[in-house]
C-alpha cells in the first residue's frame, strides 16, 4: 500500500464514533480469533495425513504467529492492551472442523480433505474480516494499521490459494477413490509417515537455523 503519510493514531471524535467502536471491537474479535485458529492449527498438524498438508499446516501455524503481533501492534498504534472479544464465528467453525474431522478415518485422504475445508472456511472468514476492517482503517485515514492489515489480508489469501492447489492436485481425487477398508491400515505405514513428517521437520528447522 502506497500511501503518503502514515496516520496511526485516531483523535478524540473519532474514538466516539459508532464505526470506529465497531472497528475496535472487530481488532479485538479477530485477536481471539488468531488465537483459537493458532490452538486448532497445532491440532489438525498433527491429525494431517499427507505430508504437503502436515506442511502448510505448519507454515500456517507461524504465519498465525506473525499476524497475532501484528494485531499487537495494532492495538498499540491504537493505544489500547492487546484484548480479545469472543469470535463467536470462528468458534462456531473450530466446533463444526473438530466434529467433522473426528468423522473420519485416521491416517487417510478423506480427513485432509476435510480439513482442508474446514481451514479454507477459517481462511474465507478471516479474509472478510481482515478486508472489511483495512476498508475502515483507510476510511478513519489510519494509514499505518491499514498497512498492518492488509499484510495480514494478502498472506490469508495465498494460503487459502495454496490449501485449493493441495486439495485439487490430488488429495480429493484420492479421497473419492477410498473405502472404509482401505483405511485399515497397518502398523508399519503409520509408522513410515509420522516418520516422514520428522524428517521433513528436522530439514525445515535446519534450513532455518542456517538462514
Amino acid at each position: 500500500m502506497n500511501t503518503q503519510s502514515k496516520s496511526s493514531h485516531a483523535d478524540f471524535e473519532t474514538k466516539n464514533k459508532p464505526l470506529f467502536q465497531f472497528f475496535t471491537d472487530g481488532i479485538k474479535d479477530l485477536y481471539w480469533a488468531e488465537k483459537a485458529i493458532e490452538s486448532l492449527l497445532k491440532k489438525n498438524k498433527s491429525l494431517a495425513y499427507t505430508e504437503e498438508l502436515s506442511d502448510a499446516i505448519e507454515d500456517h501455524e507461524l504465519q498465525t504467529q506473525k499476524h497475532i503481533l501484528r494485531l499487537e501492534k495494532v492495538f498499540k498504534h491504537l493505544d489500547m492492551k492487546p484484548e480479545g472479544k469472543k469470535c463467536e464465528a470462528i468458534a462456531g467453525i473450530i466446533k463444526e472442523a473438530e466434529e467433522t474431522v473426528s468423522d473420519t478415518p485416521e491416517m487417510s485422504m478423506t480427513r485432509d480433505a476435510v480439513i482442508i475445508i474446514n481451514a479454507q472456511k477459517v481462511e474465507h472468514y478471516e479474509i472478510a474480516s481482515y478486508g472489511g476492517l483495512l476498508q475502515i482503517a483507510l476510511t478513519f485515514n489510519l494509514d499505518a494499521i491499514a498497512d498492518l492489515l492488509e499484510k495480514s489480508l494478502l498472506e490469508e489469501e495465498e494460503t487459502d490459494v495454496l490449501l485449493s492447489e493441495i486439495a485439487e492436485s490430488f488429495i480429493n481425487l484420492e479421497a473419492a477413490e477410498e473405502n472404509e477398508d482401505d483405511n485399515e491400515d497397518d502398523d508399519n505405514d503409520k509408522n513410515d509417515n509420522k516418520s516422514s513428517k520428522e524428517g521433513n521437520k528436522q530439514k525445515r528447522a535446519t534450513a532455518s537455523a542456517s538462514a
